[in-house]
């Protein structure tokens, strides 16, 4: 008579353990240790009738993962391609995509070359500068002389809000010069800019401004309105019983 319970040796039961540290690298760990496995053996099988039987039923495994993105051709191409890498490019079987190689997965992209700017003057930001080079490129008349003096004005109110010090008109025509590589030249003229009381009563309008806003939404109990949805407004027509 076989017995109902075997008793086992637990020095057997610990010694037989797998331990994560002891098993193999998961390539995708998303998609777990089970369906590694089953990729394991598919690559080991000899038929490749019963290979290629083995990979689309893979295949529909990793798919029932994502079911929404099941029937998708473009994701039909994932999967394919992961159930190769998963092998590490020892599953021979037909795929109706082309085949990826190590050498195409591995390969990095070419490296962007990252805009280095670092002007001298950054409390005037990249903006000036684009101004400058547009004012640089227009021919003399009473429109480039409106611009420059829009730059000069706009560079005035931005050094007045980095430095929060008076600045003189001087000071703004030597760095619109320096700017402009001396194409600009406004040293010598008898243009004025804005004043410093101006353009600082600016600054405070715009600050003053955005935090009443702020201010108001905090006090009425600012809610982002729902779309489609009409908002609930209090009827006070009712009369009174």
């Amino acid at each position: 008579m076989v017995p109902k319970y075997i008793k086992e040796n637990a020095n057997d039961v610990v010694f037989n353990l797998e331990y994560n540290a002891e098993r193999p690298h998961l390539i995708i760990p998303e998609y777990g240790r089970h369906l590694q496995k089953l990729i394991d053996l598919a690559v080991a099988i000899e038929d490749k009738t019963e290979r290629n039987k083995a990979a689309k039923y893979i295949i529909q495994v990793m798919g029932s993962l994502n079911p929404h993105l099941r029937d998708v051709p473009d994701f039909q191409h994932k999967l394919w391609d992961q159930i190769f890498i998963m092998s590490d490019f020892k599953l021979d079987v037909e795929s109706p995509y082309p085949i990826p190689t190590r050498d195409v997965i591995n390969l990095k992209p070419e490296r962007l070359a990252y805009p280095q700017k670092n002007p001298k003057y950054r409390f005037y930001g990249n903006n000036i500068k684009y101004m400058i080079e547009v004012a640089n490129k227009w021919e003399e008349g009473e429109m480039k002389s409106a611009l420059v003096k829009v730059i000069a004005n706009h560079m005035k109110k931005s050094y007045l809000s980095w430095n929060k010090d008076t600045v003189t008109d001087a000071v703004i025509f030597e760095h619109l010069f320096e700017l402009s590589d001396g194409r600009i030249n406004l040293t010598g003229s008898e243009e004025e800019l804005s004043t410093t009381n101006d353009l600082i009563r600016t600054n405070k309008k715009v600050s003053n401004k955005s935090q009443l806003q702020q201010k108001n939404m905090k006090i009425q109990g600012f809610k982002k309105p729902i779309p489609g949805k009409k908002p609930f407004i209090k009827n006070n027509n009712n009369p009174k019983p």
